[in-house]
């Protein structure tokens, strides 16, 4: 492509999105950029450390469970306290937490301050994507979702390139500028980005409010839930990238160099093809992009179980990688669509819970099937689960229209939808995406799919 049209492609995937939104991927970018924690826990708890690698798998987990935990909670603090103060005292609890972690000695606090931080650091995921899904228009969101997503990515192998080299310095050193970083996210949250909840309509006396949206509103809304749990099946797939996928490559002789070299591919891919890949998907039919992503990510696992050099497990992780470009955005997109603009919070909420919850489960399932029936079934499994994935995407969405929205009314629960939030347009307009991360490591203490 010539110098001109590549300018051309830039300016149209960049244009047009407000200033709010900038500070906001701004503070994103900067977070990522800070997760060296991240990268290096494992090899600070087994080797500067001492402990096992069974405590430093513990320690993952109960990250993860404070993940779980928070991400209702915060929910619900998005729709109540607003979007801003949420991401605030996230961020500012996650900075105090991880220079507390740094400091940590005992096993017991360790495990503690742990779970601590993995609360803080998924508290900010609902406000982040409830806030974009505000101060973004419907027809332009699929661009700014993914532009945040990658910036989550290029942040992050940014941070892990940079990882290494910060703890050979000192683990503390590292622990410290994730610290930093992370408070110099709610600065630009606090100077720069305002609230953008939208207000409440205004209602008589003694009436109940229309758009009162509560957890149990959420759980009653069964083709929502239907989201989440094809979203919770979409990340257990993903997550075998990162559990199930090293496992398998040290039993075929392969090293952990050559895990990072096969799995770098992700990051690379989805660097460099997420924008293109978006510009071509944005005006396709969502349906299809669900159901044949879900398909893909499924059976791109599946060869995994063909694979037994370096090379081959790297050309599973494209095929498999292309289908997350296309799963995140679009699946992401149901839930703004499907979301009450003063529920998105709590909508939000349960979304990240779903991936959250995967995470946790991930683990337990690979080394399960693994120890008992080998690596073949397990790649077997993923593809049987991107295939009831995309059939039950085919069956919830057989009864919605083009844009991921009700062709029925909002049923009273909901209240009427604020024009200036989820007015849908004329013309059909793609989904819009939320990064999640999906491609987030068991041992991340910064983030875990749906991405900040």
């Amino acid at each position: 492509m010539p110098v001109a049209g590549l300018k051309k492609a830039a300016h149209q995937t960049v244009a047009g999105l407000p200033r709010e939104f900038w500070w906001l991927w701004t503070s994103t970018l900067v977070n990522r950029l800070g997760a060296f924690v991240a990268t290096f826990m494992a090899l600070y708890l087994t080797l500067d450390r001492g402990y096992s690698a069974s405590y430093a798998g513990l320690v993952a987990s109960l990250h993860g469970l404070g993940g779980v935990v928070s991400s209702l909670g915060a929910g619900v603090m998005t729709d109540r306290l607003g979007r801003r103060p949420t991401m605030l005292i996230a961020q500012l609890s996650t900075a105090v937490s991880v220079a507390v972690l740094g400091f940590m000695v005992h096993p017991v606090a360790i495990a503690g301050v742990a779970f601590v931080v993995g609360m803080a650091s998924n508290a900010s995921r609902p406000a982040v994507q409830a806030m974009m899904a505000d101060i973004v228009r419907p027809e332009d969101r699929v661009r700014a979702f993914s532009l945040n997503y990658w910036a989550v990515n290029l942040g992050f192998a940014v941070s892990s390139a940079g990882a290494g080299f910060v703890a050979e310095y000192s683990y503390l050193a590292g622990f410290m500028c994730e610290a930093a970083l992370t408070l110099l996210c709610a600065v630009v949250v606090f100077l720069k980005v305002p609230e953008s909840r939208p207000e409440a309509a205004p209602r008589a006396s003694g009436a109940e409010a229309p758009d009162d949206v509560r957890l149990s509103t959420v759980l009653r809304d069964g083709r929502y839930m239907g989201v989440v749990g094809l979203s919770f099946l979409v990340a257990l797939i993903f997550q075998q990238g990162y559990v199930g996928l090293p496992v398998a490559m040290g039993a075929d002789g392969l090293s952990s160099s050559e895990f990072g070299t096969a799995i770098a591919v992700n990051g690379v891919l989805i660097v460099v093809l997420q924008i293109p890949v978006t510009r071509f998907i944005q005006h396709r039919d969502p349906r299809r992009l669900l159901i044949l992503s879900s398909l893909v990510a499924g059976y791109g696992f599946g060869l995994t179980a063909f694979a037994g050099s370096v090379g081959a497990y790297a050309l599973t992780v494209c095929i498999w990688t292309l289908a997350e470009i296309v799963n995140a955005p679009t699946q992401t997109g149901i839930v703004v669509q499907l979301a009450p603009a003063h529920g998105r919070g709590r909508y939000q909420g349960m979304y990240t819970m779903s991936w959250s919850v995967a995470a946790l489960i991930a683990p337990l399932m690979s080394g399960f099937v693994i120890d008992h029936y080998g690596a073949g079934w397990l790649w077997g499994t993923c593809a049987v689960l991107g295939t009831v994935t995309a059939f039950g995407y085919w069956l919830l969405m057989r009864n919605l229209d083009g844009r991921g929205g009700h062709e029925q009314k909002p049923g009273p629960q909901q209240g009427p939808v604020p024009q200036a939030s989820l007015a849908q347009p004329e013309e059909p307009q793609p989904l819009p995406v939320v990064p999640v991360a999906t491609q987030t490591p068991v041992v991340d203490l910064t983030e875990t799919g749906p991405a900040a």
